[in-house]
Parts: structure tokens; sequence; C-alpha cells
């Protein structure tokens, strides 16, 4: 299963693969370079492929538990400054996700969204101290009924060119469902309350919709 977001740069790689390995098997006589521009076409045909999968995810909602939005990796937990919204101290938990992993952000918690903001910015790679400042992001809110406001940030790395968000103020967020794609690279950061119970460690790879990360 594929998502949304990708389905027009799937079907262009697709139909660009097909042309090209029919150009190279009529027009090109040497068979050794034939087959390597062939198996090349296919392979940035799989790496499309795998960047936009979409697989379905166990969700268990619960008001109790924060889920990871991501896939990935924890690079970053620990107290900061946010200087956004909250404009006092949080708790930061940030998640990188490499090229091969699934680039699906979902809701991390059910809640009302009292906020959504695109930032354009830059494109610093993702693990970059000022990533989470500096470059193109949305930030979004959710009021939950267990931990108050969480904030979630989507950030572009270094590859990323568009972030999308489907998350609109007013509307009422379902946990672990599907809240936007960031294209080609990035990071998350969630900023919980203070005396959250965080259940992950530095390095720990986790799953979006599935992994806790505090409760």
């Amino acid at each position: 299963m594929f998502h949304k977001e990708g389905h027009k740069i799937i079907i262009l790689f697709l139909s660009i693969t097909i042309i090209d390995i029919l150009i190279v098997e009529y027009f090109i006589e040497n068979s050794t370079l034939k087959i390597f521009i062939q198996i090349l076409s296919l392979l940035i045909l799989v790496l499309i492929l795998q960047f936009f999968r979409n697989p379905k995810r166990n969700t268990v909602i619960s008001d109790d538990k924060i889920l990871s939005p991501v896939d990935g990796k924890v690079v970053i937990i620990k107290k900061v400054f946010e200087k956004e919204y909250f404009k006092d101290e949080r708790l930061q938990i940030s998640v990188f996700m490499s090229p091969i992993n699934v680039h699906v952000t979902r809701y991390p918690s059910s809640g009302e969204i009292v906020f959504s903001k695109y930032h354009p910015g830059d494109y610093l790679v993702a693990w970059h101290p000022k990533s989470s400042e500096k470059n193109e992001r949305t930030t979004i809110v959710l009021k939950t009924k267990t931990f108050g406001e969480i904030l979630y940030r989507q950030i572009a790395g270094a590859l990323a060119r568009r972030i999308v968000n489907y998350a609109k103020v007013g509307a009422n967020a379902i946990q672990g469902k599907d809240a936007g794609f960031i294209k080609f690279g990035s990071r998350v950061d969630l900023f919980l309350p203070l005396d959250s119970k965080v259940k992950v460690k530095l390095n720990q790879k986790v799953i979006g919709g599935e992994t806790v990360i505090s409760n």
C-alpha cells in the first residue's frame, strides 16, 4: 500500500522506467551497458516505491499514552524552552527519519487541533540543532484529555522539499491516523509536559502509531 502523496511520483517514475528500459533495449548494443542502465532504472523505481509505502499499523487508541508520530530513531530527549507556542519549558523528544523509513506522520494522540501553522525555511540536515527553528516546518498543537496541550513539529531535512500537513484547526485528531507526510527526509519533534513519563531511550527505533513515547 502506498501513500496518496506518492501516487503521481510513482506513476511518473514507473513510466520513465518502462520507457528507459525499452529505449535501452532497442538502441544500445553493448549488453553490459544495457543491463547496467536497466538495473539502475529498476533500483531507482524500487527506492521510490519503498519511500512512499504506507503500511497498516495496529494502533491501540488510548488517552493515557502518547504514541510515536513517525517511524525512525529517537535522537533527542531533553528539557527545552519552546519558543513558538507554549513559551515555557517542555520535554522535547525528537525522532529522526532516514530515507529508508516510512515517512507518514500520524497523530500521536487523540484530541482537538487548536493550532496549525506552516513555516517556510532552510534545509539544514535534520539532526542539526537549529533545524527545529530554521528549517521548513509545520507546528501542530493538540488539546488532549490526559496531557493537556501537546505539540508536534514536522521538520524538513536536507533532502526534503515538501511537508504535507492535514491538521486543520477545530478538527478532531484520532490517535494513529494519517496526519501528513514529509517528502524525502526529515524529523519530527514532540513537546510534552515536563512531568511526562518517557518510555523510550536515545537511539531507540520507534514505529509510528504503535511505539509508546510517554504516559
